[in-house]
């Protein structure tokens, strides 16, 4: 009797790589039966050796950083609306409407679980939400071409981005209308008020 021997593996590019862990990845976070999210276990599920992980990623922490980043920079694309206030207030919409799914509430919820053990981890996680930082600065730098005047970035995170995470770690759902409009109009009074900023 012969010994099976293990499918092999079939090549990946890059990014199938990537598409493949990220998939892997959410499934696990949502498996009914709690699996554990290891990077053996992502890279069995994607079909993947984890060393490719580890090479890419450096640690689970930041994987699933990588993974929310992606999910919002897909739910919350960049609009030009013309001002400063559109621009925050048609971000903070896309924002909520992902945060109003499942998927959405949970992988924020699982990065707040997994918090990095070390600094060389909060690194690489740091690195990969830096993306969503830019994104911000974008319309900074759009609403400020303009000729607008635009409130500092420590400011939108504070009074923008933090309410809506916040709510989303602790199961809270924003209000049913107006929430994101609420907040920018709060944000943009502290600059100096919408009809100026």
């Amino acid at each position: 009797m012969t010994q099976e021997q293990p499918a092999p593996r079939i090549r990946k590019s890059p990014e199938q790589v990537r598409q493949a862990v990220h998939q892997a990845t959410i499934d696990l976070l949502f498996d009914p039966e709690g699996a554990d999210l290891t990077i053996p276990a992502i890279a069995q599920r994607a079909g993947v050796n984890h060393t490719s992980i580890y090479r890419r990623w450096g640690s689970r922490e930041a994987l699933v950083a990588d993974v929310v980043t992606t999910r919002l920079e897909l739910d919350s694309p960049l609009v030009d609306t013309g001002t400063l206030r559109g621009d925050l207030i048609a971000w903070a919409e896309a924002g909520v409407a992902s945060l109003r799914t499942p998927e959405g509430r949970l992988l924020v919820r699982a990065v707040a679980l997994s918090m990095p053990a070390s600094a060389q981890a909060q690194v690489e996680r740091a690195q990969h939400f830096q993306r969503r930082v830019h994104s911000i600065e974008q319309i900074r730098e759009r609403a400020a071409a303009r000729g607008e005047t635009p409130p500092p970035l420590e400011q939108i995170l504070d009074l923008l981005l933090a309410p809506l995470y916040i709510r989303a770690i602790f199961g809270i759902d924003p209000p049913a209308t107006g929430y994101p409009e609420l907040l920018v109009d709060r944000l943009l009074s502290g600059a100096g008020g919408p009809g100026t900023a």
